[in-house]
């Protein structure tokens, strides 16, 4: 595992502007694991990065009782999910999302709710909110394949 990156993100601009340039460098193929408590920031981070992603930005609803929305962008597929509500791993592959980790760019909050079928090529980006200050957030990046290395390169 290559050692993870730690960012302090000052404003919901802040972390509306990291997802605009990590959504930059994502492919088909590309999964973010997005951890977090309810609040820290997960579905502003994947809106702003799905939202970039769009010839024309519209409306990205979180799928907290959708589970699975799905956006069509230059790019290929975007699936964005919350698992929250699931109670089982198996769950996850009614969803499609096996197969849509192969061939789309997936945005997962609550990956923890993923047990075996978690992608070992994911990225994981673990927010958490100060104790001080309402707009501020933590966030450590660790990866265990190397691409997010390169991709991730603009992160001091």
């Amino acid at each position: 595992m290559t050692a993870p990156k730690t960012i302090l993100l000052n404003s919901p601009d802040d972390t509306s502007d990291l997802a605009l340039q990590i959504g930059q460098f994502l492919k088909p193929g590309d999964t973010l694991l997005l951890e977090g408590p309810i609040g820290s920031g997960k579905t502003h981070f994947a809106r702003a990065l799905i939202q970039s992603l769009m010839v024309t930005p519209e409306d990205v609803p979180s799928p907290t009782f959708t589970l699975v929305q799905v956006y069509d962008t230059p790019l290929g597929e975007v699936w964005h999910s919350d698992l929250y509500r699931l109670s089982s791993p198996e769950e996850t592959e009614e969803l499609g999302l096996i197969d849509a980790f192969e061939t789309s760019i997936c945005l997962i909050e609550w990956p923890e709710k993923l047990g075996d079928s978690t992608p070992n090529s994911a990225l994981t980006l673990s927010f958490r909110s100060d104790t001080k200050a309402e707009d501020i957030r933590h966030l450590n990046l660790k990866w265990t394949d190397p691409k997010w290395a390169r991709k991730l390169e603009f992160i001091p």
